[in-house]
């Protein structure tokens, strides 16, 4: 009969350094062998919810045979350690002074691998050619991320869509909208859709609403693009020096500055570094700018900028969407363009925002994040930088790269796609399994720092609005988006607001700072592009839900040292009812969420108090179907 061990990575007793380790590091590994012929699971069998889940000494013997560390350095050869023998199983200590991605497991002689299992955790396997290793990252001894973007509230705002103060300029080829309208979504005469369709929300719309972001917790506010472009998403930049004249003048965009920082709220830009707009001063496709594009002459200042197949029509392109040109990255002209001391990042850096967010970061090759970062953190140390990638972004592999995101010397930070699917896939599901399996694999893989700083969505300018998705809206093509069945009847919408409650409190609550897609605090509903880009109704606005959300972003003020870089440990997961805590220090707050028909009885931890009721909890409390709930311990002097 084969052995039963005990090795969580997440538990300090079997791994002293939760998640990513510092190169040059002490790094300690223990495997613990039990008694009783069974694996501990991380949350017991007899739901002691607040105690350690470590087994105690006396459900462990010592080991009669040898074990061995399995390493290796991400594509290379294993090699394997002797372990020491202990009381309670085996252990190691040593120190990877090289950075990367390692893998490791270990081999117990006669019995066999203990493996990485779904849920991050150990069990035996007797395989010896397939062997899934628990992935290992050691970054950088100098990596840090700012400290002042942890345990905030971020805010995405698309800038045409969230609020209008005045008029906008008359600007040829632009078709100008009145508030609220749905945006245009069919293609023209030649089956192009041109995203020129403006209503004109710009830097002095947004200034006026800070007090009322201010009111939902935010601290950081997410522009989408904001330089001059032909379409009202601009991501096709036609000028990285200018401002959009929709949006306002540089003195517009420093009192917006200004006044948010007043607000106690910092702005990060889109950085689109990868494309631009074929309608642009660089490429200058139709000739509406007076320099020289690449398009237009092989002795353009911008041609080394491009990649031509066949000058001039043949060209690479995002996608091959030929109206967003891709740059040739290792152009040291573009190089000194964005990143020199002169350039495009420190430029806007100079107006005091607070960092950037990269746009298809798969597409920057490593080379070029290096440098960004060396030329951001030069200007500014304290400037996040935050890739879209939508993967685990510590072993993704784009373009046959294994990519480096996380290991101290290109991103801060990620948007957390995987967090936003999980939570979406456990609310519709019902099943709390998937839900813990991410949040456990990106806290045993990322870097603390890395961790603490994560982007956790619910949706996005890319996706469909997290209310219809929970509304269960489904649409086979856009012309169907655009009709009323694309959209939730008042009943519809009751159930699915309750649902996003639900998410929500996993989003704000989970490790990470969350992102609110501006709208979604108001019920906004919408399919995919553009539908999930309309107008802000702020004549219409569902004070019930913005009130909640205001309730989790103080609860996120009220509690910044624990959302700040607090431990994160579930406690239980029992089909669709899932319970964790965050803590730092002293401070505990317990999470719940029981999506399921099956009531819960939970016995507390001390003396607890409810945070949305403040009422006092009982010794027991019973847990609804389909709720909620978050209390913290009170500390009794």
């Amino acid at each position: 009969m084969s052995i039963s061990i005990y090795f969580n990575p997440l538990d300090k007793a079997c791994k002293n350094v939760v998640g990513a380790v510092r190169e040059g590091d002490l790094l300690q590994l223990n495997i613990f062998l039990l008694k009783k012929d069974r694996t501990i699971t991380p949350w017991g069998e007899n739901k002691t919810y607040f105690k350690s889940e470590t087994p105690a000494q006396s459900a462990c013997k010592s080991p009669d045979k040898n074990a061995f560390l399995r390493l290796n350095h991400d594509g290379e050869t294993p090699e394997f350690y002797l372990m020491t023998q202990t009381d309670f199983g085996w252990s190691i200590s040593l120190r990877i002074h090289e950075i990367g991605l390692y893998y490791y497991s270990f081999y117990v002689e006669t019995e066999g691998n203990i493996a990485c299992g779904d849920m991050e955790m150990g069990y035996i396997t007797q395989d010896m050619h397939d062997i899934q290793g628990f992935l290992l990252t050691v970054y950088s001894k100098d990596y840090k991320t700012p400290d002042w973007f942890k345990g905030g509230v971020m805010y995405q705002i698309f800038p045409d869509r969230f609020c209008k103060v005045g008029t906008m300029p008359h600007i040829k080829g632009r078709v100008e909208r009145e508030w609220g309208e749905l945006p245009y979504f069919r293609p023209n005469e030649y089956g192009k859709i041109l995203n020129n369709d403006f209503f004109g929300g710009n830097f002095k719309g947004i200034e006026s609403k800070l007090p009322y972001l201010r009111k939902l917790g935010v601290t950081t506010i997410y522009l989408n693009p904001i330089f001059e472009a032909t379409s009202n998403h601009r991501y096709d930049t036609g000028d990285y020096k200018k401002l959009d004249p929709y949006l306002g003048t540089e003195k517009d965009f420093t009192e917006l500055v200004q006044a948010a920082e007043e607000h106690g709220i910092r702005i990060i830009l889109d950085g689109v570094f990868n494309h631009t707009g074929d309608d642009s001063l660089y490429f200058n496709k139709y000739g509406n700018y007076p320099e020289l594009g690449a398009y237009q002459s092989q002795e353009s200042p911008y041609h080394s900028w491009y990649k031509f197949d066949e000058f001039p029509d043949k060209y690479r392109s995002w996608w091959g969407i030929d109206i967003l040109p891709e740059i040739n990255k290792s152009s040291k002209e573009y190089q000194e363009f964005i990143l020199g001391k002169d350039g495009v990042l420190n430029k806007w850096l100079r107006f005091g925002i607070g960092g950037y967010r990269l746009d298809v970061a798969d597409e920057l090759p490593s080379f070029f994040l290096k440098s960004l970062r060396k030329s951001v953190k030069k200007s500014n140390p304290e400037a996040i930088i935050i890739g879209e990638v939508w993967e685990d972004a510590s072993d993704k592999i784009a373009y046959s790269e294994r990519r480096e995101y996380l290991q101290g010397h290109e991103l801060d930070s990620v948007m957390n796609y995987p967090l936003k699917d999980a939570i979406i896939r456990y609310i519709q599901t019902e099943n709390a399994a998937t839900l813990v399996q991410t949040v456990r694999a990106l806290v045993n893989h990322y870097p603390k720092q890395t961790i603490d700083c994560l982007m956790n969505i619910l949706g996005t300018h890319d996706t469909v609005r997290i209310l219809t998705v929970l509304g269960g809206i489904h649409c086979s093509n856009k012309e169907e988006i655009a009709y009323s069945d694309a959209y939730l009847t008042p009943e519809q919408k009751e159930i699915a607001i309750q649902k996003l409650k639900m998410a929500a409190v996993l989003q704000y609550t989970m490790p990470g700072v969350p992102c609110l897609y501006y709208g979604d605090e108001n019920g906004t509903e919408g399919h995919r592009d553009p539908f999930c880009r309309t107008c802000f109704d702020w004549k219409n606005k569902n004070d019930e839900l913005i009130r909640f959300y205001s309730k989790l972003g103080k609860l996120r003020k009220e509690f910044q040292n624990v959302f700040k870089d607090g431990e994160f440990k579930e406690l239980e997961v029992n089909g669709g009812f899932l319970l964790y805590k965050r803590k730092k220090a002293n401070e505990e707050i317990y999470i719940y969420v029981n999506n399921s028909s099956a009531r819960q009885l939970l016995t507390l931890p001390n003396k607890c108090k409810d945070y949305f009721t403040n009422k006092i909890l009982k010794k027991q409390l019973t847990v609804e179907p389909y709720s909620y709930g978050i209390f913290e311990k009170i500390i009794v002097e």
